[in-house]
């Protein structure tokens, strides 16, 4: 097992009520996902992959939600114009899961400074500390902790992101200009704030998490590799979903596989659902249709089958 970086979510109690949720020590109503990961079916080179539908109910009360990276700005200006468009949708998932009782983590990497002294910020620093069963990575990339690829067990990343991945036609200069999460993503009073693996797992071990469910940006950089984010998560052996329309790559279309921007966002959502974790639509919290970039002209094509009986049974997980 490699290198360890953390992240999670938890519920929270105030005045006897849980957040979001029921009345503590009542019954509360599971989350149903309708999961999907992709399965080997050949051992041929390259592998062949079919996908496959599963129904769980996470009880929410052991559920965290985390937002990865929605910052305020991007040096990319084709990035930061997704994160505007995908901060009102990722806000109402992140509100209607903070209803259901789930925990609600707050991590927009390298600026949590701006957050210093509030009570979320307070709720990560001050949570009682939790061994981790794994070492905790020291390995670092643009200054902080970071999971690199596993050769042991993914494939090389099905885009060539070398180049950062900026998919304006005029190439943005690479810098800094973020200085808090994107404001259009409320913070609740209950919620935490943390970048940090550590205090993000003594928070989830506090709260008793078992599942958390993944959203933000970037797929093929930050929400895999952060120290609270998928790879780390996974090593810690915490049930991970990414919510697959809540998402985003940094990802140039005159690079490998030259395909356009959005496709090379799926192939990173199948890398996820081949080597590490399954994925949700936002639809299975919030309703309606998944959320789709207005830059995405592709055909639209249904991600996943409608909600019904040719689904498979839930299990409790």
């Amino acid at each position: 097992m490699r290198g360890s970086c953390f992240a999670s979510v938890a519920v929270v109690l105030i005045a006897g009520v849980l957040v979001g949720g029921e009345k503590a020590g009542g019954k509360t109503k599971p989350l149903t996902l309708h999961t999907r990961r992709q399965v080997r079916v050949e051992k041929s080179q390259p592998a062949k992959f079919a996908a496959v539908e599963q129904t769980v109910q996470w009880d929410p009360k052991q559920t965290a939600i985390i937002v990865c990276d929605m910052w305020d700005d991007h040096w990319c200006k084709g990035a930061a114009a997704r994160v505007v468009e995908l901060a009102g949708p990722l806000n109402r998932l992140v509100a209607e899961a903070r209803r259901q009782g789930v925990f609600v983590i707050h991590a927009p990497s390298t600026t949590v400074d701006f957050y210093e002294g509030t009570p979320q910020r307070k709720r990560a620093q001050e949570a009682p500390y939790a061994k981790p069963p794994v070492e905790l990575s020291t390995k670092t990339r643009w200054g902080t902790c970071w999971c690199w690829p596993d050769e042991a067990r993914e494939s090389e990343l099905p885009i060539d992101d070398s180049d950062m991945g900026c998919d304006c036609r005029e190439k943005c200069e690479i810098s800094a200009p973020w200085r808090r999460q994107i404001a259009a993503i409320e913070i609740d009073e209950a919620d935490a704030i943390s970048d940090n693996g550590q205090e993000v797992y003594n928070l989830l071990a506090a709260r008793g998490i078992k599942h958390v469910i993944m959203t933000g940006v970037h797929l093929n950089m930050c929400v895999l590799g952060r120290p609270f984010a998928i790879r780390q998560l996974t090593y810690l052996g915490f049930d991970v979903v990414l919510v697959r329309d809540m998402t985003d790559t940094m990802y140039n279309s005159q690079k490998r596989p030259f395909v356009d921007h959005f496709t090379g966002t799926d192939l990173m959502i199948e890398h996820v659902e081949k080597y590490w974790r399954p994925t949700i639509a936002s639809v299975d919290l919030v309703g309606g249709q998944p959320f789709r970039f207005k830059e995405d002209k592709r055909l639209l094509v249904q991600s996943a089958r409608p909600h019904g009986k040719d689904r498979p049974e839930p299990t409790a997980e």
